[in-house]
């Protein structure tokens, strides 16, 4: 494998620390502030927002470039967001910090795994993608657990300052190792918009947002959760997220080898099973032991619906999926913020620290209703024979670059 792949893992795991690192901080970002934890909440929102927007505008902005300079400039981009939240005077700079950031988010890995397969062989492309993620995994198992214990013992700013750290370092690889890449030829915007007339892409999309923010709705506020609630110590929060993150990176597998074998069953059974989890989180949070078990299972149960999910999306967008798919790493942050939002509103009504555990279970089963929709139109498109709208033909169909 090129040593390229290690500059855009390290970018991959600077971007996957900053955006999960703030939800065991965000105590003490609210107390250094002297806001509430919902208010503080906004900075998961608002980074989701930036990737919603940012993600399917970067990926524009990024036909108009080469590909190596337009992921320098997305390093640049998430570099400059860190130090702004690091250097942050009041709460508002922060949460500009955030949204700066989170911009490079959803067109750095959409035009990173691009680039991650040209570097190779064809036979070995999926392995060079899988490389380039393992950052983001990686992250959550080893970036935010240590960021998290810097940030407790030595201040929040100094977690966000190693990050930007991690960004020049990614920044200094990209431009020293991933060879020059001609800007992307023959893009057709017009095929890439048309697959938003497909109710099945829509739906799958709705499934993201729903799926994924039950996940987000529950450990956003994990730090408070457990500390008030379980009775953890505030620096059980670090290996808590660990257990988080290894459930992530054993979800994420499990759900790749499924998905291609059974990819509407696999959804059926993780939403289902995540719906059930989140639900029981509501008594499991208050025992140490088995509130530690059910977040490593809301990690895999949560991933485990990230491949199929994205899969989903390639297979309905036909022949013009690299918008549709950047738009859908949008609408996983979406989710994250809307369940975050969420989960805000119904702690700050009085509810309690578990009460956005009941959110997150109802928006994972209402993106399993929306499972069972997509899949009985398509059986429907099936036995009558008809194309979704928005669907490419065939004929039209062009090799489309993000």
């Amino acid at each position: 494998m090129p040593l390229a792949l290690l500059a855009l893992a390290i970018g991959a795991f600077g971007i996957g620390t900053t955006e999960f690192v703030i939800m065991g901080l965000l105590p003490e970002v609210a107390g250094d502030f002297g806001v509430s934890i919902p208010t503080a909440g906004h900075l998961v929102t608002g980074y989701a927002l930036g990737v919603v927007f940012g993600a399917p505008l970067m990926t524009v902005l990024g036909t108009k470039v080469s590909r190596k300079r337009m992921l320098m400039l997305l390093m640049g981009l998430f570099i400059a967001g860190n130090l702004l939240s690091a250097l942050a005077p009041v709460f508002g700079v922060m949460l500009i910090g955030r949204v700066v950031a989170s911009l490079a988010h959803g067109a750095f890995f959409g035009i990173g795994s691009v680039v991650a397969a040209d570097l190779v062989a064809p036979d070995k492309k999926a392995g060079a993608i899988a490389m380039m993620f393992t950052g983001l995994t990686v992250a959550n198992v080893i970036g935010v657990p240590l960021g998290t214990l810097i940030g407790q013992s030595i201040g929040w700013r100094v977690t966000f300052g190693i990050v930007a750290a991690l960004g020049l370092v990614g920044l200094a690889g990209i431009a020293r190792l991933v060879p020059d890449m001609p800007k992307p030829e023959g893009v057709r915007l017009r095929h890439e918009l048309a697959a938003f007339k497909n109710v099945q892409v829509l739906l799958a999309m709705a499934m993201t947002v729903l799926g994924f923010g039950g996940v987000f709705a529950a450990i956003t506020y994990i730090a408070p959760m457990m500390t008030h609630v379980a009775g953890f110590a505030d620096g059980s929060v670090t290996w808590l997220l660990v257990l988080f993150g290894l459930g992530m990176v054993g979800g994420n597998l499990i759900g790749g080898r499924y998905a291609d074998r059974a990819l509407m069953p696999m959804l059926y059974v993780s939403l289902g099973a995540l719906a059930v989890v989140l639900a029981l989180f509501t008594l499991t949070a208050h025992n140490k032991i088995v509130a530690a078990v059910t977040i490593a299972l809301i990690g895999a149960l949560g991933f485990a619906t990230v491949p199929p999910l994205q899969k989903r999306v390639l297979d309905q967008a036909h022949g013009a999926p690299t918008l549709a798919s950047a738009v859908n790493i949008g609408a996983f942050n979406l989710g994250n913020a809307l369940s975050a939002w969420l989960g805000g509103i119904v702690i700050a009504a009085g509810l309690g620290y578990t009460a956005p555990n009941w959110v997150g279970a109802l928006l994972a089963a209402s993106a399993l209703v929306l499972a069972f929709v997509s899949a009985a139109l398509e059986r429907r498109d099936q036995v009558t024979g008809s194309v979704p709208a928005g669907s490419v033909p065939a004929e039209e169909r062009t090799a489309v670059s993000p």
